[in-house]
């Protein structure tokens, strides 16, 4: 009767366990035996089997993923389109509209300063005495005609200042551009001012109006140009047009002539090339060249500044533009036009830094690379 009972091999294999010793012992039998076809009776070789296929082709299509992802580099668009230009100046309204916009209580009390330089003794005592007259709102007396203002400016500024880069370069070529770069800078940005203080000219009498008079004559910038325009006709928003000139055009020049040149002495003198810096390291060095680029800024452009001022302030209606500087460098004098030097300092070099930071760091997210630090054209 032993053929009814199955033999002792026939059990192992059967009903065999992976730990046990004699399996261990004898690792050949792996294959599932015709007595172990029923999955319903012999359920240990299908799942098994089924987790392993399943985890073999998981891991072959994550290898295949993984492969196409570290072969894909990620696309760099083309410098000098319309996409780029669309960047910059993009880039440009987002620099100057909010950083100017922030430093609004500096630039009110800078401006009160220029035009009477006995109205407060310092900028804490000035901030304190403006919000017990006129509360915290007083504190951002025109900062709408600011932000509309700075913000159409750093547009046409940034956006024309790659345009007309990219335009003088192609007209010198390669090789005088790199040898007279530091020209290229100059013309580049005065070039683009020239346009951007056109569209500041009107939000600029606005805002100095506002800033100089206690209390402000206008309730914001529409109401501002609306009674210009009724009392004095369009001509009264570009009093200040040629002083505008005067303080902008030089400061841009210096602002973007001396940041350029800051930018590559600071890559020349850093380890490897600008392209092995990261985001931050980048925008950290825009920064820096930037705060340094302010201070001149400030120095250079500050007795035009005042005179801007002083012209929007109280220029007489039909008076000559010679004849009101004239006038008004008579009631100040040559130590007048550096009244508020020292707080037009920190406020265009914090300005100036946070304006480059912004603007490179916008261009990087684009997908651009940042401002300066160009490495010489290779020679034929």
């Amino acid at each position: 009767m032993s053929f009814l009972f199955p033999s002792q091999n026939v059990l192992h294999q059967s009903f065999y366990s992976p730990l046990s010793p004699r399996t261990r012992a004898n690792p050949a039998v792996t294959k599932a035996t015709p007595y172990q076809a029923r999955p319903e009776l012999y359920m240990a070789y299908s799942v098994v089997d089924d987790a392993k296929n399943k985890a073999q082709k998981l891991s072959a299509e994550a290898q295949q993923e993984f492969n196409k992802a570290s072969q894909t580099a990620p696309k760099q668009l083309e410098l000098y389109t319309p996409t780029f230009y669309a960047a910059a100046t993009f880039g440009g309204l987002l620099a100057c509209g909010l950083t100017h916009t922030a430093v609004t209580p500096l630039d009110l009390v800078k401006c009160r300063r220029q035009v009477d330089s006995k109205l407060y003794k310092g900028n804490f005592q000035a901030w304190g005495l403006i919000f017990r007259q006129e509360g915290f709102r007083g504190i951002f007396t025109g900062w709408s005609p600011t932000f509309f203002g700075y913000s159409v400016q750093g547009a046409f500024k940034y956006g024309w200042y790659e345009y007309f880069k990219k335009t003088y370069s192609d007209l010198a070529g390669p090789e005088n551009a790199y040898k007279y770069k530091t020209l290229l800078y100059l013309t580049a940005s005065a070039s683009a001012e020239f346009l951007a203080d056109i569209a500041l000219c009107p939000l600029e009498a606005v805002k100095v109006r506002m800033q100089t008079s206690i209390p402000p004559p206008y309730k914001g910038t529409i109401d501002g140009i609306s009674k210009i325009t009724a009392t004095e006709g369009w001509g009264g928003l570009y009093k200040g047009l040629y002083p505008l000139w005067g303080r902008q055009i030089p400061y841009t020049m210096m602002k973007f002539a001396s940041f350029e040149t800051i930018v590559e002495m600071i890559y020349g003198r850093l380890p490897g090339k600008k392209s092995d810096y990261g985001k931050g390291a980048q925008t950290a060095v825009s920064f820096t060249a930037g705060y340094l680029a302010g201070i001149a800024c400030a120095i250079v452009s500050h007795p035009a500044d005042v005179m801007v001022s002083k012209l929007n302030a109280n220029r007489k209606a039909g008076e000559g533009f010679g004849a009101a500087v004239a006038r008004n460098y008579r009631d100040i004098g040559f130590t007048g036009l550096w009244n508020g030097l020292p707080v037009r300092i920190v406020m265009i070099g914090t300005l100036t830094g946070l304006q480059w930071m912004i603007y490179d760091y916008f261009k990087m997210f684009m997908g651009f690379p940042t401002t300066g630090g160009a490495a010489p054209p290779e020679k034929k």
